[in-house]
């Protein structure tokens, strides 16, 4: 039995309508539905001044200087050379000289970019990135059952201006990049797909491990051994390639945060990089950042144990991650997307409203750039108290993001069950707990 959600007609045009009768928590997302309704039919011309906008500020803007592209692309050819982790890009790093932090099978990935003019790889990252960003969001609401050209359209060019993603854009980072592989995958049917959607991209970067969780939650053993195999197979490539680079980075770079940047810098808003800015020095893997690991796993599971929707399990995991992970710049943060969209289209408690709120005016208003300007250097940890309050800004975010999840997914607990609504590649929407 497939669930009807009341905005389902909201995605044609010739029948846009409101429900008549809802909860006094839903007005405002009853209101913001209605004007987007409106907008709908102006969607293309927005997205088309975005990217354009977009586009302009690459070809002209001398700061944008993708930093981390830069990192790929002349860092990977060293594995060949043999000497992929002492090598550093000064360029436009003098503080601090950035280092390749990613395992050997990523660096064998990112090779080929070293064949292309820089000019030109340039243009093709960001237009690969920004076709993952709209991928992102067409997927995120196929998955909420919202698919519409149209308002992918809409949300696409709102989103290309927040924090995350803007600041993935400018560095040139591949955080869209992996988001929509994996997004696109664990949300397949096929276990083999998500499996190895999550395999490789933590062959790439090893963050997105996390996202094998999801498989256990939701009982996909075979997804779960899928994704072994195929981080197995990126971990034998990159031995295959340089066994002395795949050696020094797992068995001796691996644990060394301090090594990928300073932990107390406001950009870094995992917990404990906030908690390091708290206290005055970084708490590493101590009792307090244990702590709070703890209290991320707790609130963790209040998200996950009573839903059965896919968006909502596939971001409370991406954000346990971001939350418990030594490292997370903001960029790391684009997971805020299919979470801003579900708070928005699928929360139906007044908390997802006021949280969905809470991260426009914390990524629309760049706040970490902010704190950037404002700290002395990337390394000083000591911080006026309303800086150290406000570089909580995406740990607590998430952590709220995380409790609305949870007490939306009680609210509708009584509510008839819906394991058989479909969504993107076969996948369900809802699925079995």
């Amino acid at each position: 039995m497939i669930r009807k959600t009341p905005y389902s007609d909201l995605s044609r045009s010739d029948d846009a309508r409101v429900p008549t009768r809802v909860a006094s928590s839903n007005v405002f997302r009853v209101k913001l539905r209605a004007v987007e309704a409106r907008v709908l039919s102006v969607a293309p011309w927005l997205l088309a001044l975005s990217v354009v906008g977009h586009l302009l500020m690459v070809a002209f803007q001398a700061k944008m200087t993708m930093i981390d592209l830069l990192v790929y692309r002349n860092g990977s050819p060293h594995l060949f050379r043999g000497d992929l982790y002492e090598w550093r890009l000064d360029q436009y790093a003098d503080v601090f000289p950035l280092p390749f932090t990613y395992p050997p099978f990523a660096a064998a990935i990112f090779t080929p970019m070293s064949w292309v003019p820089w000019e030109a790889s340039r243009w093709i990252w960001q237009l690969i990135c920004l076709g993952c960003l709209y991928f992102i969001v067409r997927t995120s609401l196929k998955l909420l059952r919202l698919d519409d050209p149209r308002r992918a359209m809409l949300w696409t060019a709102l989103v290309l201006w927040i924090e995350p993603v803007r600041t993935t854009l400018n560095y040139g980072q591949i955080n869209l990049v992996l988001c929509a592989i994996l997004i696109g995958t664990l949300a397949s049917a096929r276990n083999w797909v998500g499996g190895a959607g999550v395999g490789f991209t933590a062959g790439i970067k090893l963050t997105p491990a996390i996202s094998g969780l999801y498989f256990l939650i939701t009982k996909r053993w075979m997804a779960a051994v899928w994704s072994f195999v195929a981080f197995a197979a990126t971990y034998g490539i990159g031995w295959a390639i340089s066994p002395s680079q795949s050696d020094r980075f797992w068995f001796q770079l691996l644990g060394d945060a301090s090594r990928v940047g300073p932990v107390g810098s406001a950009i870094n808003q995992s917990m404990r990089g906030a908690l390091s800015r708290t206290v005055g020095h970084d708490v590493q893997t101590g009792p307090l950042y244990l702590v709070a690991v703890v209290v991320a796993a707790a609130l963790t599971w209040f998200a996950v144990s009573r839903t059965r929707d896919v968006l909502a399990l596939i971001v409370s995991v991406q954000f346990l991650g971001l939350l418990v992970s030594p490292i997370s710049w903001s960029h790391h943060w684009v997971w805020v997307v299919p979470a801003l969209l579900w708070l928005v289209y699928e929360g139906g408690h007044v908390l997802c409203t006021i949280t969905a709120g809470l991260w426009v005016l914390l990524t629309g208003g760049f706040l970490i750039s902010f704190l950037l300007l404002a700290q002395p250097n990337i390394w000083d940890f000591a911080r006026p108290w309303y800086l150290v309050v406000l570089g909580w800004g995406y740990p607590a975010a998430g952590l709220l993001t995380l409790v609305a999840i949870g007490l939306a997914a009680r609210r509708r607990a009584g509510g008839p069950p819906s394991g058989e609504e479909k969504a993107a590649d076969g996948a369900p929407s809802r699925v079995a707990g």
